[in-house]
């Protein structure tokens, strides 16, 4: 029986059986989950025409089975190119091992068969399929399926796991939590406590439970804290251990781990018709970030609450002492683990915003990152349906392009500064100058009409898709803006915005450097018009940043005239470049300037030590209707590697300086109250150990010799060693060097704090109002 469904894909694999080469897809439906599988699929990669005699004779003598077919295409060289067919993975890498040793060059042959089965078919997360229908009793499956493109809003089902474990990873207890059911299974007898804790008698039981648990709850999505490579791959361990399969596939079969070639040992897991999301890389993927990236932290920066143990410090300790003395402590802990990913990832909307990356790019689910395969997969089949193949990627990963446009700052304390900021500039450059990789070459082709680039780069007015590619996107994140969808805001400007970096990636196969060159040093072109426009209307360009220009109005009186100005020069650029590209380029303008920010009182520092001024890094108060803010771009205040005394420090005395109060016994109470002990509290370092801590040999920071010393004293002690695999070590600086704050045994050195951490704060602002810090210590010393 032949039905058309809809549906949203979670995930895809491809499936040899007897030579022949088939793809599997899992969807959510509205009718519960599907597994389809579609006809006999063919591997496929191309070669210029010219090289096919020469590549057929050589896979005949090889008894290669493949097929070939010419094409009315062409490469970015306009050779005319041919397809080659093969029936599996075996046969696809012969043959590409073959060409590399005869010097055939071969075109996208990196391809995923399952990811070119969809792009090519404009689909993208959600597809209408049909086919023949067999039921299950957890599942439908259907064969000989053909999918196509829809649109689709599916209600994915997410669970929450955890795991608690010891020092060797033997499991104590695994969480569960969804919208609907809580639970912690636990290895122990059963004793008296919530009616959610479930007792089992030892691991291998746990982890059939487990699997028995997913299968009944019957998620789409698992999520956790680093749940691929610590809490599955732990569990695979173990059921691998025990010789027993992980039966949590929606079909019933296992799941498998597979671990990538980089040396930090990272894997992924594969779960039929379920997706795996991690929620520090899912809150990465999406531009969050965090001092540090702990569960603990997050929660407490986003939801402002954590975990209501008093000893997160110490957690692998305290978790392996409650799983001996107090179990149901240790089950609570377990599943508010759970409970509080569920809450994150609420608060984030992340689940949404993945979904409608996928949607939008073709993107799985649980792949993080992926720039370069959202555009290949946007881009590569309108390059088809023109006649093109694919570039290959740069051997050696191609030549760096021009960054972002920085201008030299003119360090000082001002009043009223304005920052006006083109909205999404390089994604506007690109729509307006037309810049494209197709364009690119058809420009090339015919440049007495084509748009001028840079570094010798020309781009057609007509043959291109890129530029309605961001226009599209455009219009849809303008919609999502009115009606306040953040999740899909978001992920589309993270998606236009990706895009420059991109074409400037050797990772891409469309790389070529003057297709960035063409947008960034367009970019410094339109910064510098832009300003010089600026001091036409008669006010001082302090600095300027990428895509931001701070404006020094000498002689406003008041906010309110601050942002009168603010609105006509706004207006002002926003005319003159729709005048100057209509009238120099024949083109229409998307570039669009917005007076952004009014500082009533602004800090543009100099570089520590000297007298030019910094680049990236002022200080303000930023006017709003919501009232004064201070803010604080790239100074202490900002850094996670300064304490919590120089960050205080710097808040309170900028904003003294800001409303004109006088700083001298401010500055002196606090050398003071240092020296006397009085802030010992707020002087804790806290940095990350970002690599194993005996990798640690050439250089080795204070936070190392710290961790080092602090593992040697757990040693001694015989207790566990804390710091070997990395993580985070808050320490602080002594007379006999940097300590670890668990073992600190000596007298804490306030000179360097005075010297290294509230020495440079003041010295950032007291030359803009005649003071130094050595003046106002060595008075106070003088009082002694």
């Amino acid at each position: 029986m032949n039905i058309v469904e809809r549906g949203f894909i979670l995930t895809r694999q491809q499936i040899e059986k007897h030579g022949q080469t088939f793809l599997e897809f899992w969807l959510s439906t509205d009718s519960g989950p599907v597994k389809v599988q579609t006809p006999v699929q063919e591997f496929v990669f191309f070669v210029a025409q010219v090289e096919l005699a020469r590549l057929t004779l050589l896979f005949n003598t090889h008894q290669l089975v493949f097929r070939s077919q010419q094409l009315n295409m062409t490469d970015f060289q306009h050779r005319t190119m041919a397809a080659v067919y093969l029936p599996s993975q075996h046969q696809l890498q012969n043959a590409k091992r073959l060409c590399a040793d005869n010097r055939i060059r071969l075109y996208e042959d990196d391809i995923r068969l399952a990811d070119r089965y969809l792009m090519e078919r404009f689909i993208y997360g959600n597809a209408l399929f049909t086919g023949v229908h067999k039921e299950h009793p957890s599942y439908r499956e259907v064969t000989q399926a053909k999918l196509q493109t829809t649109d689709y809003q599916p209600v994915l089902a997410v669970l929450s796991i955890d795991l608690e474990c010891s020092a060797n990873g033997e499991l104590f207890s695994i969480g569960m939590a969804s919208e609907t059911v809580s639970c912690v299974l636990m290895i122990g007898e059963p004793q008296a406590g919530p009616d959610w804790i479930e007792w089992l008698p030892d691991e291998r039981t746990l982890l059939l439970r487990f699997a028995d648990k997913v299968n009944q709850l019957d998620p789409d999505i698992l999520v956790g804290w680093n749940v691929v490579n610590f809490d599955c791959k732990l569990l695979l361990e173990r059921a691998k251990m025990h010789a027993i399969k992980l039966n949590i596939g929606r079909d019933g079969s296992a799941a498998w781990w597979k671990t990538s070639r980089a040396e930090n040992d990272q894997g992924f897991i594969g779960i039929a018709g379920r997706v795996v999301v991690d929620g520090i890389d899912a809150l990465k993927t999406a531009t969050y970030q965090f001092d540090s990236f702990s569960l603990e932290f997050v929660a407490r920066t986003l939801l402002g609450k954590g975990k209501s143990t008093d000893d997160v410090d110490n957690r692998l300790a305290r978790i392996e002492h409650d799983f001996i003395h107090n179990k149901i402590k240790l089950a609570e802990y377990n599943l508010q683990d759970c409970l509080l990913v569920l809450e994150i990832l609420a608060h984030t909307n992340i689940i949404d915003f993945l979904q409608l990356r996928s949607q939008l790019t073709g993107l799985e689910l649980d792949r993080m990152g992926g720039s370069v395969a959202a555009f290949t997969n946007v881009y590569l089949p309108k390059l088809h349906r023109a006649g093109f193949i694919s570039p290959n990627r740069p051997a050696g990963g191609g030549l760096a392009s021009p960054g972002g446009y920085v201008m030299n700052s003119s360090p000082g304390l001002y009043q009223h500064v304005l920052v006006l900021d083109f909205k999404s500039l390089y994604p506007s450059i690109i729509r307006t100058f037309k810049i494209d990789p197709l364009g690119l070459v058809q420009g090339l082709a015919s440049p007495e009409n084509a748009i001028p680039g840079f570094k010798g780069a020309s781009f057609d007015r007509k043959q291109h898709f890129l530029p309605d590619i961001i226009t599209s996107l455009w219009r849809q994140r303008d919609e999502a803006k009115r009606q306040q969808d953040a999740a899909r805001s978001q992920a589309i400007k993270i998606l236009m915005n990706s895009f420059y970096g991109v074409l400037g990636s050797g990772g891409c196969r469309f790389y070529d450097t003057r297709l960035a060159s063409s947008i960034t040093m367009r970019g410094h072109e339109i910064m510098q018009t832009t300003a010089s426009w600026i001091r036409e209307q008669g006010y001082d360009v302090i600095y300027g940043d990428t895509d931001s220009t701070f404006v020094w109005l000498k002689n406003a009186g008041s906010t309110e005239q601050a942002n009168r100005i603010g609105q006509h020069l706004q207006q002002h650029i926003n005319q003159q470049w729709q005048q100057k590209l209509a009238d120099e380029y024949n083109l229409d303008c998307h570039l669009e300037i917005e007076f952004e920010t009014h500082f009533k009182h602004f800090l543009m520092p100099t570089i520590r030590g000297a007298e030019t001024g910094s680049k990236k890094r002022y200080a303000g108060i930023k006017t709003s209707e919501k009232g004064d803010k201070l803010v604080f771009k790239g100074l202490e205040t900002v850094r996670s590697d300064w304490t919590a005394l120089a960050k205080e420090f710097q808040t309170k005395l900028y904003q003294m300086v800001f409303d004109g109060e006088p700083v001298n016994d401010y500055i002196r109470s606090v050398v003071e109250g240092t020296r006397q002990g009085r802030f010992d509290h707020m002087l804790v370092y806290k940095k990350r150990l970002r690599q194993r801590l005996h990798k640690y040999t050439k250089n080795v920071p204070p936070h190392v010799k710290a961790a080092r010393m602090a593992d040697h004293n757990n040693q001694q002690q015989g207790k566990a060693l804390k710091y070997q695999n990395k993580g985070w070590v808050s320490y602080v600086l002594t007379i006999n060097g940097p300590e670890a704050i668990e073992h600190q045994s000596s007298q804490l050195d306030y000179e360097h704090y005075i010297d290294r951490q509230i020495k440079p704060v003041a010295e950032g602002i007291l030359p803009f109002i005649g003071l130094t810090f050595e003046q106002l210590v060595s008075n106070q010393l003088d009082l002694f």
